[in-house]
């Protein structure tokens, strides 16, 4: 007999070889995810838009662990979720497709509107099986390249300052002006994304934000994104209006990061969705650094209401719909 369920702290020692093939820092993380699972309690007692912590489902048959998959909700905006990993033994890609429909069916009951993921581009069949398979649509593509020796030609720091509360209405305008015109329905975030989180210590990452501003106008944000404190990935929304000297904001980060810790890898994330994708690019090839990553942006929208009145027919459309989160096979 199949069936899903929640995934307990118990299943360590069944799920224990399905995931000795991890490296051995997210072989702990994942282990440390699993015996924390009863601190999860008061998460699954919440209604979808108060959930703070990642959830996980297993398929079994009979008591065989078949396959695993974890859902978290977006800080901020709990109704758009991201599926940050799928687990299935070897070619059980039927077993991987139930556990997404699952969650989509289930998290969708619940008034989520969009599930995103972020797919390695080498995994051909996983990429296949979320758009043939469970109707997912790509996006774009995400890069991560790493800071190694990272030999800037300036020395000057851009004058950033950390992030308020106050600022995130200007930073989700600033991050949404910035995707290109196709991207925009599904890519797009609200100002509550921004928002530092009311459970920040249940977090599985810790982030630092900071913006740069012209006079009362914020033209820049970067983020700093640690889950280990040991590896940092940059990510910087700018103004495609203003002219940005990379090197000043790379400085700028690198200092804060080096201001916590003095050992470290540092990585800039690179998004192929937004306007200045070339620019950055180009730059990142100039500095002779590596792209050691590249993922696809998956994407599912429920249909969405276009207006609603009284004695109105109601019309759905799909607006355009015709996972450092990572997956793990």
């Amino acid at each position: 007999m199949t069936r899903i369920r929640k995934l307990f702290c118990f299943d360590y020692p069944k799920i224990n070889k399905m995931i000795s093939y991890l490296g051995q820092e997210e072989y702990a993380r994942f282990a440390k995810m699993i015996m924390e699972e009863p601190a999860g309690i008061l998460n699954n007692l919440m209604p979808l838009r108060y959930k703070f912590k990642p959830e996980s489902y297993i398929l079994l048959e009979d008591e065989d662990i078949l396959g695993l998959i974890t859902v978290a909700p977006t800080s901020g905006n709990p109704y758009k979720i991201n599926i940050t990993r799928l687990v299935f033994k070897q070619d059980f890609y039927n077993v991987g497709k139930q556990l997404i429909e699952f969650v989509v069916a289930k998290y969708g009951a619940k008034g989520a509107h969009t599930f995103m993921v972020y797919v390695d581009s080498s995994h051909d069949e996983l990429c296949t099986l979320f758009v043939k398979g469970c109707g997912f649509r790509q996006c774009s593509y995400e890069n991560l390249w790493k800071l190694d020796n990272f030999q800037p030609q300036s020395t000057t720091c851009a004058a950033f300052r950390p992030c308020q509360n106050e600022d995130v209405n200007y930073i989700a305008e600033l991050y949404n002006s910035e995707l290109k015109n196709l991207y925009k329905p599904s890519m797009e975030r609200i100002a509550q994304e921004y928002l530092e989180p009311v459970f920040a210590g249940f977090n599985t990452c810790y982030k630092n934000r900071y913006v740069l501003n012209d006079a009362d106008k914020i033209i820049a944000y970067i983020s700093l994104t640690t889950v280990d404190n040991l590896n940092f990935i940059i990510d910087i929304s700018t103004n495609n209006g203003y002219e940005f000297d990379y090197d000043e904001i790379l400085n700028f980060a690198l200092k804060e990061i080096n201001r916590r810790k003095s050992s470290f890898t540092a990585f800039l994330k690179h998004r192929q969705y937004a306007k200045n994708a070339d620019k950055l690019e180009e730059y990142l090839h100039n500095r002779n650094l590596n792209c050691i990553q590249t993922q696809c942006v998956f994407v599912k929208d429920f249909y969405k209401p276009v207006k609603e009145a009284e004695n109105v027919l109601k019309i759905f459309s799909f607006g355009e719909n015709s996972l450092i989160s990572n997956i793990h096979l």
